[in-house]
């Protein structure tokens, strides 16, 4: 069985049309891998093709984390408070007047909520 190299095969193929029928890059430009990176050899010369295109790790976000913290334009995280969604009434309203304020997490904690939301 021969085996082509990766640039004589791109050569070999790049007037085919694809499979829509419309002429354009090769098959070995639209090979539908996005950021992969091809390394073609010829005889002891590594040539890097795409080496721009190489995707960086996608990194998920946490969507608990999503529903309860909101950054804010100096980039802390505002949060919600606790103790102030029911039994109110034996609450003061100095206490619940407090609870209206808005809330922000604590510098300690910051770097963890970043974690989990690292495209806020």
């Amino acid at each position: 069985m021969h085996v082509l190299s990766p640039v004589a095969w791109e050569k070999q193929v790049s007037g085919v049309k694809d499979p829509g029928g419309t002429p354009s890059k090769s098959w070995f430009e639209q090979d539908g891998k996005r950021g992969r990176k091809f390394t073609a050899r010829d005889g002891n010369q590594q040539t890097n093709q795409w080496s721009n295109d190489v995707a960086k790790i996608k990194i998920k976000t946490n969507r608990a984390a999503a529903k309860r913290f909101r950054k804010t334009a100096s980039g802390k995280f505002k949060c919600g408070h606790a103790f102030k969604s029911h039994i109110l009434t034996k609450k003061s309203t100095k206490r619940k007047r407090g609870l209206r304020a808005t809330n922000y997490v604590r510098a300690e904690d910051a770097g963890r909520v970043q974690r989990m939301l690292p495209y806020l």
